[in-house]
């Protein structure tokens, strides 16, 4: 008499092969990015990259990035190879990625073409809303093999926006300045990552229609608008970058005291933590508004 299980076993030897992963992955241009299995060693080329790939669980994975990636503490330990806009394609071919992570808007097309050339599977990012960090992370979790974890962290985003947009759903809007440099005087529109999270505690851009996403401007035309706050990226140890605006006692913002600054390596950077610089602002635009009514 066959032993317990022979007719399982003989049923698995003759059923057809499972398929091979098919895993798709959406591109900044709409094409999809087909993976026949997760991937296991991945290079990223933008720093807030490797801090989504940390965040999605498959940091262990992440075999070279490039400089300034220092979030968490342990991407300090991977090799770099580059930086966002200077690749050493020699070293990323000797390490055999199977996935590399690219920033469509920020790393030197060229060089990605002959990733690509070379058969590298290049995944080209774009991340224009808040939203798209909790769905990027949840992709990367698709992506490497680490789903449950991916998709855990993305719902506790998606949790904390849903809360930030209806903590200000009837908010005024708040008109400002957001100043990326100072010399020269850069500025964003409104399609942009920072403003569209602005927007979702009643934050108006001053140049939102501007063409665009970033873009040099005329401090006349800042003191023309004349916006209610200005709001601007700092790093640690750096000088007050808001600082001339004071010369301009009769700008709103001024007379406001509403001259805001933010972390900079939170607030330019699409990854979770741009949330809790986006909840700071959103604070800061809060108080401002609690200031105006009290006067």
């Amino acid at each position: 008499m066959p032993k317990p299980g022979f007719y399982l076993a003989l049923l698995l030897a003759w059923a057809p092969l499972a398929p091979a992963a098919d895993i798709r992955l959406t591109q900044a241009d709409g094409t999809d990015l087909r993976l026949a299995e997760p991937a296991r060693r991945i290079i990223t080329l933008a720093p807030h990259l490797a801090e989504d790939v940390f965040a999605a669980g498959a940091g262990a994975q992440l075999v070279a990035t490039v400089e300034y990636s220092e979030y968490p503490a342990a991407v300090l330990h991977v090799p770099r190879i580059g930086d966002a806009f200077r690749l050493d394609v020699e070293r990323i071919l000797a390490l055999r990625p199977d996935l590399v992570i690219a920033w469509e808007s920020g790393n030197p097309r060229p060089a990605l073409d002959q990733l690509r050339n070379l058969g590298l599977a290049v995944w080209l990012v774009e991340i224009r809303e808040p939203a798209g960090i909790p769905a990027f992370v949840a992709s990367i979790g698709r992506a490497t093999g680490h789903r449950a974890e991916a998709e855990a962290e993305a719902l506790r985003l998606r949790e904390r926006l849903a809360d930030l947009e209806k903590r200000y759903s009837d908010a005024d809007p708040v008109s400002y300045f957001y100043q990326v440099d100072a010399k020269p005087l850069f500025t964003i529109n409104g399609e942009h990552l920072i403003s569209r999270g602005l927007s979702l505690c009643g934050g108006s851009n001053i140049f939102a229609r501007e063409p665009g996403l970033a873009f040099q401007v005329a401090r006349e035309s800042v003191i023309v608008a004349n916006p209610e706050a200005l709001l601007a990226p700092r790093l640690p140890g750096a000088a007050d970058p808001l600082v001339a605006w004071r010369d301009w006692p009769g700008l709103r913002a001024v007379k406001n005291q509403a001259l805001f600054l933010l972390s900079a390596d939170e607030i330019s950077r699409a990854t979770p933590r741009f949330l809790d610089s986006l909840d700071s602002a959103c604070r800061l635009l809060q108080d401002l508004r609690g200031r105006k009514n009290d006067g």
